[in-house]
């Protein structure tokens, strides 16, 4: 098994904390700007970098790779048995990527004025939801789960984008810096990323 991932971005470093959480033996290649591999060329018809190979399996979507090794290394697991709970799990995850991961492309990859009005956006829908880290000991769950591994990357990465939570986000604060203890969790971290928190 082969995954291929960029050096500092959240949803490949989510990917690699569910490879540590199942302590799964994959090779993992970290792919920059200017050295990406012929193979991955001819696995991922969309020209991105997140990509893993299983034998004759190519996927190239982070939800799907992290669901798909969920199934397929069942223990621990990481998705609820419950066909409501998996449904609130993707939407959860869904809404993770499409309202606070859309903002990281434009806070790392926009104009001044566009990475200033993302972090804005972010850090108001961080504040909003922080609230929910008082109820449950993980992210809207007693359980931890791939949710988790989607919502840890993004906290631990709050410094190196120039966000800083306001009070009232104690709780999501505390939730971070437990995650951030995780074994898998630490495992996971690529050396650009080590720098990215003092933690």
């Amino acid at each position: 098994m082969i995954f291929y991932t960029d050096i500092d971005g959240p949803l490949g470093h989510s990917v690699r904390i569910v490879l540590a959480e199942k302590d799964i033996n994959c090779d993992i290649h970290f792919v920059g700007p200017d050295d990406r591999p012929e193979d991955l060329a001819e696995a991922n018809p969309y020209g991105g970098v997140l990509t893993l190979l299983d034998r004759d399996l190519s996927l190239y979507d982070a939800q799907i790779i992290m669901e798909y090794l969920d199934e397929r290394f069942p223990h621990p697991p990481l998705m609820p048995v419950d066909p409501v709970a998996r449904a609130n799990n993707r939407q959860l995850r869904y809404r993770l990527v499409k309202d606070l991961y859309a903002l990281v492309d434009v806070v790392t990859g926009g104009t001044d004025a566009q990475a200033n009005s993302a972090r804005k956006t972010l850090r108001d829908h961080l504040t909003a939801i922080a609230p929910a880290f008082n109820q449950h000991p993980f992210f809207m769950s007693d359980e931890y789960s791939l949710v988790d591994c989607c919502m840890v990357p993004l906290l631990w990465r709050l410094d190196y984008y120039r966000i800083k939570l306001p009070p009232s986000a104690k709780g999501m604060h505390k939730y971070a810096l437990r995650q951030f203890t995780r074994p898998a969790f630490r495992v996971s971290l690529s050396e650009q990323e080590k720098q990215m928190n003092v933690v």
